[in-house]
């Protein structure tokens, strides 16, 4: 009997050569024949064209439904503990993302270190400068509301044909009072100052983020805000830092500022949030709903404590429930996906869990009998998204891996798949044999059936 290299023991998946339409269903009558697989451009739908990027204003997006990805992998990402990645690996994640097509990378704190200044600066003479598919992304720095930050942040971004400085300052009472230890009016007085100071120094576009605004006084946050725009701020950043926001909470908080804060049409509302307790992805998609057009968020989900929004599931909400989202939509090449996510696994050294969403080992691997049945005859009746999608190929194009749970259905497939030819009655009597392996091992590869 002849026998196929194929390993059936894990989705074994890896970046895909080519792409497919997102999130369409799969098409029906695909059968596993021995040694060969149907191609999988013949089981998707025609992939839809692309929408057109809006030409890049700091202040404005001229087409209501798009949405800035924010990428702050390379800052916020970064302060995960033991993700500290040196200036080459900054350079060479920043140029994926690049190609990801994010609008912004947040590409560092200039003023923490002599070698974050260097890799900030690297990536915006090097990234900032380079068209990838006719873009080039905004290179940004982060800097606290103070002229040194700002001197640092503005010295290392300029070099980018698109320069941004970040600046921030904590504007909650806890934080006001026992960090800051200043006056409310005085916090307002230095936001202000500090968001002139940086246009005064040549900066086109300027982000101002009230940290903590997921507990700060609604009112105090429209005051602050009016200034700083007024000032010359060109996107402001709500941000649950603490990650302590539910949906609805952060939603409201996103539309009560637009709807009070005066002048708020003359910047960009951006979400910042923590997952602290879960929630980053769906008080993005919240604050998405609500009005915000600018999403900051990394690669994987890391970042400080709990981490932060995951691209990847922000990403690919927006592109599987446009009808619930208004027809949001992003400039961000889906295929580039999987090889972004394993190159920041690579050099942060932290690992996504096998069940992470969107990119986790497990993601699109099935175990269960009932669920394995589905996917051989139909894929859309347990997944959402195909791997294609995101840039995966599996070594079996039906995810199975095959256990316990597995039944008649997957393990018969996958014989025919490995290039066997069975009877009704052995198949039965390889069956039994199968469970009670089955039952002792964890996974069952090839090997097993040799």
């Amino acid at each position: 009997m002849s026998t196929a290299a194929t390993t059936f023991g894990s989705p074994n998946l890896a970046p895909a050569s080519h792409s497919f339409s997102s999130c369409r269903l799969l098409s029906h009558g695909f059968t596993v024949a021995a040694n060969r697989r149907v191609s999988r451009a013949s089981a998707r739908a025609s992939p839809a064209a692309p929408r057109r990027r809006p030409e890049y204003v700091p202040s404005r997006i001229d087409d209501p439904n798009y949405i800035r990805i924010f990428d702050t992998t390379l800052r916020d990402g970064e302060q995960s503990p033991g993700a500290t990645m040196t200036s080459a690996e900054k350079l060479v994640v920043a140029r994926q993302l690049a190609l990801l097509g994010v609008d912004v990378i947040d590409a560092g704190f200039p003023a923490s270190s002599p070698d974050d200044f260097r890799a900030v600066r690297s990536i915006a003479i090097e990234v900032g400068n380079t068209p990838v598919g006719g873009h080039i992304p905004v290179i940004g720095g982060l800097a606290r509301c103070n002229k040194r930050d700002i001197d640092a942040a503005w010295d290392a971004v300029k070099h980018a044909r698109r320069p941004r400085i970040n600046t921030f300052i904590a504007t909650s009472e806890i934080h006001m009072q026992h960090k800051l230890r200043k006056t409310p009016e005085q916090v307002v007085a230095i936001a202000r100052e500090m968001v002139a100071y940086a246009r005064a120094l040549g900066c086109p576009d300027v982000e101002f983020c009230p940290e903590d605004s997921g507990r700060s006084n609604k009112e105090f946050l429209y005051h602050i805000l009016e200034e700083v725009i007024q000032a010359g701020a060109t996107t402001i950043t709500i941000a649950d830092t603490v990650g302590s926001n539910l949906p609805v909470e952060y939603g409201k908080l996103i539309a009560d500022i637009k709807a009070n804060t005066h002048g708020i049409d003359n910047a960009i509302i951006s979400t910042h949030c923590h997952n602290d307790l879960g929630l980053a992805t769906a008080n993005t998609l919240a604050g998405a709903y609500a009005g915000a057009r600018q999403l900051e968020v990394t690669i994987n989900g890391i970042g400080e404590r709990a981490g932060n929004a995951a691209l990847e599931e922000v990403v690919m909400a927006l592109k599987c429930r446009p009808e619930l989202l208004d027809g949001m939509y992003t400039g961000i090449n889906t295929h580039h996906i999987t090889m972004t996510s394993k190159m920041v696994q690579e050099y942060s050294g932290l690992h996504v869990q096998p069940h992470k969403a969107i990119v986790g080992a497990n993601a699109f691997a099935h175990e269960s009998g009932i669920h394995q049945d589905g996917m051989l005859k139909y894929k859309g009746t347990y997944e959402i998204i195909s791997p294609d999608d995101i840039g995966l190929t599996r070594a079996n194009d039906s995810g199975i891996v095959l256990g316990k749970l597995s039944g008649r259905h997957a393990v018969r497939s996958v014989l025919v798949e490995l290039g066997y030819e069975i009877s009704d009655n052995e198949f039965e009597d390889f069956f039994k044999r199968y469970k009670e392996v089955a039952e002792k091992k964890k996974v069952v590869l090839d090997a097993s059936y040799r």
